[in-house]
This record gives C-alpha cells, sequence and structure tokens, in this order.
C-alpha cells in the first residue's frame, strides 16, 4: 500500500490503530451525484452522524494520485467545488494514480479501496446496477460485480430508482450476493420507500445483520453483504411520481447520446429539475439515514 502512495487520514490511523469501527464513504456522490454546497454538507453531516453513533468515518477518493482513506474537511470541501474531478471505478483507479490526478470513487471504487483498508463496513445512498435499455446498450455497473468480489456490508437505499431494478435482483443472485432489508420485506427502491420487488431476507437489529456477516467471513464465502434501508417514509416520494420523471429524463438521454458514466449524474440531475428539487432533498436524507445504520452496524460488528 506504501508503493501505491495509501493514505490514511489521522481519525482513521488511530481507529485502525485501537480496533474502532470505521465506515466508508464515497465522494462520487460529493463530486458528481449532488450540487454546491448540498453535497458537502451531506457529506460532512454524514461523518458527523457516523461519529454520534461511536463510529469513525473514512471518506474514500484519490487525491493528486494519492489514494485517501479519510479525506480533510478541505479535500471535501475542493471535492464539492471542483469541476474536473474523475469518476473512478476499478478500471480507473491505477490511471488516476499514475497521472496524479483527482478521482471520486464510486461505490466499486470505494470498495476495493475499503477492502485495501481493511475497512468491513460502507455506507452510500444507492447502488449502481442494470440500466434500462441494458440489451442495446450492455450498461451494467461495475458495482454489481465488486459486490461479488470484495468482502463488505455495503448500506445503502437500494438500487438506484433509474436503473432496471428486476434485472439488477437477477444479477445480485447470480453473484451470490444477499439483499437484506431492514425493517422492510420489500426492497426500497432508492427515492421511494418500497418497490413491487421482495428482499431475499430481513432483519430488524444491526447486532443480527453483524451476526451475518461474521458467519459469512467465518465460512470464507467470496462476496459482501448489501443491506437495504429505507429512506424516512416522510421523505419517500411515490413510485409512480418518480417513474414519470426518469421516464421523461429517459428520452432526453437518448435524444442527447447520453451514456456511460455520464448517465447516471444526467438523469439525477433530470429528475430533480422534473419533481422540483423533491429527489434532491430524499437523496440527502436517505444518505445520512444510511450513514446512522453503518455506524451502528460496524459498531456491533466490532464487538
Amino acid at each position: 500500500m506504501d508503493k501505491l502512495n495509501f493514505k490514511l487520514g489521522n481519525e482513521v490511523k488511530e481507529a485502525k490503530k485501537n480496533n474502532l469501527p470505521i465506515v466508508a464513504l464515497e465522494t462520487t456522490i460529493i463530486s458528481h451525484g449532488m450540487p454546491y454546497p448540498k453535497n458537502v454538507e451531506t457529506a460532512l453531516n454524514a461523518e458527523k452522524i457516523i461519529k454520534q453513533e461511536g463510529a469513525i468515518a473514512a471518506t474514500i477518493g484519490i487525491v493528486n494520485g494519492v489514494i485517501k482513506v479519510g479525506m480533510s474537511e478541505e479535500e471535501i470541501h475542493y471535492f464539492g467545488k471542483e469541476k474536473n474531478i474523475i469518476k473512478v471505478s476499478r478500471r480507473d483507479i491505477p490511471i488516476v494514480i499514475t497521472k496524479k490526478k483527482n478521482g471520486a470513487t464510486t461505490v466499486a471504487g470505494t470498495m476495493i479501496i475499503s477492502d485495501l483498508a481493511g475497512i468491513k463496513v460502507m455506507a452510500t445512498g444507492g447502488i449502481g446496477g442494470v440500466h434500462r435499455d441494458a440489451n442495446e446498450t450492455f450498461d451494467i455497473s461495475a458495482d454489481l460485480q465488486e459486490l461479488g468480489n470484495s468482502k463488505l456490508a455495503v448500506i445503502c437505499a437500494g438500487p438506484k430508482s433509474i436503473l432496471d431494478i428486476s434485472l439488477t435482483l437477477e444479477y445480485l443472485e447470480t453473484m451470490g450476493v444477499p439483499v437484506i432489508g431492514y425493517k422492510t420485506n420489500f426492497l426500497p427502491n432508492f427515492f421511494s420507500s418500497k418497490s413491487d420487488f421482495k428482499v431475499d431476507y430481513r432483519f430488524d437489529k444491526a447486532s443480527d445483520i453483524a451476526n451475518v456477516i461474521k458467519n459469512k467471513d467465518k465460512l470464507s464465502l467470496k462476496g459482501s453483504v448489501l443491506i437495504c434501508n429505507p429512506v424516512l417514509k416522510k421523505y419517500s416520494i411515490p413510485n409512480n411520481i418518480i417513474e414519470k420523471a426518469i421516464n421523461s429524463s429517459m428520452l432526453q438521454a437518448r435524444q442527447n447520446k447520453i451514456h456511460g458514466k455520464a448517465l447516471t449524474p444526467f438523469l439525477l440531475e433530470k429528475v430533480s429539475s422534473i419533481t422540483k428539487g423533491k429527489t434532491l432533498e430524499t437523496n440527502i436524507q436517505l444518505m445520512l439515514n444510511n450513514a446512522k445504520l453503518a455506524a451502528r452496524i460496524a459498531f456491533a460488528l466490532n464487538k
């Protein structure tokens, strides 16, 4: 890790030294998922909530070619304002390091680095998955493969609503990734607290989820555990409203030939515009909610 300029933040370094619970956080949500200053406010509030729950936050990104596990507040502000931060997944990490560039890690990128750093729990907003029209575009997020490779507990509000949820679940099943619902039998649909799809298993306690993770580790099973945590109902947006906004945004994306890495931020921005900012507020609240649950699971796992 030293050869890769792999640097731990001071709090993360102390947490590792003293065997304290740590929660990893991605940076794509800062650089590509929300507008400034909401992105920075959300990132710092997520860290604050994790600390309040007795864990240490490790926001992960690549700064001038250096992998940072536990970015400073100054670095988070920079990632929130700067327009040329590269979106970094598995394929991009060695390139960004070599070129000494700045990179905001996706779910997949954050999982890889968390695994290297020995962090077992990560919080994010929503995971990537199989995109709609994937039968034509073959657009499938690297998040899904990484969930089948890295050994983490990933807390999210379900797959992003812009995806093909059914095919995403099929892919996760193929990769052997258990989809756990926290206090729900139904898969949360990112902006909506409930979808028509059921989770594989339901657990109502963070300690029970921690035991699942421990037992999986004892069995030396490859892959991650996906914990789906519904957004609080007061911030949930009905599926029919979201579907209408997504369909309109997808049409604009096709007309403008937007695909690949640019598609998700484009769709999220358009959906936010159509819903007059409601999805942005929901996105913020679900991220904070996930940070809280992740900290509780990390705390229980650390006992």
